[in-house]
């Protein structure tokens, strides 16, 4: 079992035959991912990696009967791309673009309510690492060697900071359910807090570990939701706690812009949250380890 992504989910590739598409559908070929064709209009008709490509969503979904899709399309036409993927059906989308505009996104979110909610596709993403389900399948641009099979479930907004987590939990051989990175964008498809459900209602996953990092309001509202209605044990680092109020880091979204925003006052309300902490990058491996000792010896 898994959130979202598991090995029998057919993927569809749109922007399939670029080079960044070819790349790392090839990669997500080699790691298990049924790849079961991609998109690139114009180009419809031929053979790529060994799979058919598509002029259109909607003709792909007919042809492959696949539940999902990956962007690798340039930012002035990726949120037509995540706009066609639900149009054509697919149940969920990952988009890694970068760089695409907050008006764009605007007009995707409202685009996307048109839907009722069990019939709206997921989107992960924009500027996002992707998903992993270990040993399963693989949408997106992880290196999917340091992921091992288990029952805890991350998600954050930095690609990296997911890696180096997986990695050090690997190390003590703590294995992962599913990892998730929702992106940094200020306007993204996903949340926390719609990860944190996800996770919740997951029978193989035990914990989540959650990376959030200075500006937006997502981390303070999933600490809300966690409060009330989260069984499982929480883990969350907030990166940028030297950061001075107006500074930008890496991501659009990652400003402090008002009350809430700023590392520190994220880690306060996650504590008041009753959610455990990881104090440094360097305290992933050991932090989840010694919660998940102290929720088996209280279970």
């Amino acid at each position: 079992m898994a959130i979202l992504l598991n090995r029998n989910t057919r993927v569809l590739v749109q922007g399939f035959t670029g080079k960044i598409g070819s790349y790392h559908a090839e990669d997500m070929k080699r790691y298990g991912t049924k790849v079961v064709g991609g998109v690139t209009p114009g180009k419809g008709g031929q053979t790529h990696l060994g799979v058919p490509v598509f002029n259109t969503m909607k003709g792909a979904v007919r042809e492959t009967g696949a539940d999902a899709s990956i962007v690798f399309v340039p930012p002035p036409f990726a949120a037509d791309s995540i706009m066609e993927a639900a149009d054509a059906g697919i149940k969920f989308c990952v988009c890694i673009t970068d760089g695409i505009p907050s008006q764009d996104m605007m007009h995707v979110k409202r685009y996307m309510r048109r839907y009722r909610f069990e019939d709206r596709m997921k989107l992960i993403g924009p500027n996002c690492a992707g998903i992993i389900t270990p040993g399963q399948a693989l949408t997106g641009i992880m290196p999917g060697n340091i992921y091992l099979p288990g029952r805890v479930g991350i998600v954050g907004r930095s690609g990296t900071l997911g890696y180096e987590a997986a990695s050090q939990m690997k190390a003590l051989g703590i294995g992962v359910s599913t990892s998730v990175g929702i992106g940094g964008d200020p306007i993204n498809g996903s949340s926390f807090k719609d990860m944190l459900e996800l996770f919740e209602r997951d029978e193989d996953t035990d914990a989540v570990v959650m990376i959030g990092e200075i500006g937006g309001p997502q981390e303070a509202e999933a600490a809300e939701w966690a409060k009330w209605n989260m069984k499982k044990p929480l883990i969350a680092y907030i990166a940028g706690l030297s950061a001075p109020k107006g500074k930008r880091m890496g991501h659009a979204g990652a400003i402090i812009s008002a009350f809430g925003e700023s590392a520190q006052e994220k880690v306060e309300i996650l504590r008041g949250a009753g959610v455990a902490i990881v104090p440094t990058p360097a305290e992933f491996g050991s932090t989840v380890a010694s919660v998940l000792a102290a929720h088996k010896k209280a279970a």
